[in-house]
């Protein structure tokens, strides 16, 4: 007897059961005409030590596909629990792309010009090193071309569980 493995999934018993794995937080942005673009990610996870390689996965009906992938170079990053709000911000569709960082504390990434979030728990610049096909969206895999930590070791990482932000707290 065989069995087909096939089948299909209700996509939204899929969000919920995918939502009972806990991650944490980024801020992915690039740069596009000039213009800066971004967008909270939490599909992301490192690949490789050597060379250093990060992937994040984009969705293809954000405008943060096109501009990530025209400029080929992006940054990310770790938000600590103070930056809920920004985290929300950013997951939201149909922002001002001029007034999207109002208001937010940045700084601009040394080797990409890529925005970055003050107080970030750390933050990581990167240079596309391979794009894969992943459903809905596209699987961007970066080399990591500079690198922060924040201050604070013992800071809350802002985590996403069950379908709402959370703490964890650092040391």
């Amino acid at each position: 007897m065989t069995t087909d493995p096939g089948g299909s999934i209700d996509s939204g018993e899929f969000r919920t059961a995918m939502g009972r794995f806990a991650s944490g937080i980024t801020i992915m942005s690039t740069l596009q005409d000039g213009v800066a673009h971004a967008m909270t990610a939490n599909a992301f996870t490192s690949v490789s030590l050597d060379p250093p390689l990060v992937l994040v996965c984009v969705d293809h009906g954000v405008r943060m596909h096109d501009a990530v992938l025209d400029c080929g170079y992006w940054a990310l990053s770790v938000l600590s629990d103070a930056h809920g709000e920004i985290a929300e911000r950013f997951a939201k569709s149909g922002r001002d792309l001029y007034r999207q960082f109002d208001g937010i504390a940045t700084q601009t990434g040394p080797k990409t010009g890529c925005t970055l979030i003050e107080g970030a728990l750390s933050w990581l610049e990167c240079r596309t090193w391979a794009t894969y096909p992943g459903g809905d969206h596209t699987i961007v895999v970066g080399e990591v071309l500079s690198l922060g930590t924040g201050p604070a070791s013992d800071a809350s990482a802002l985590i996403y569980y069950a379908g709402g932000y959370r703490a964890l707290k650092g040391r």
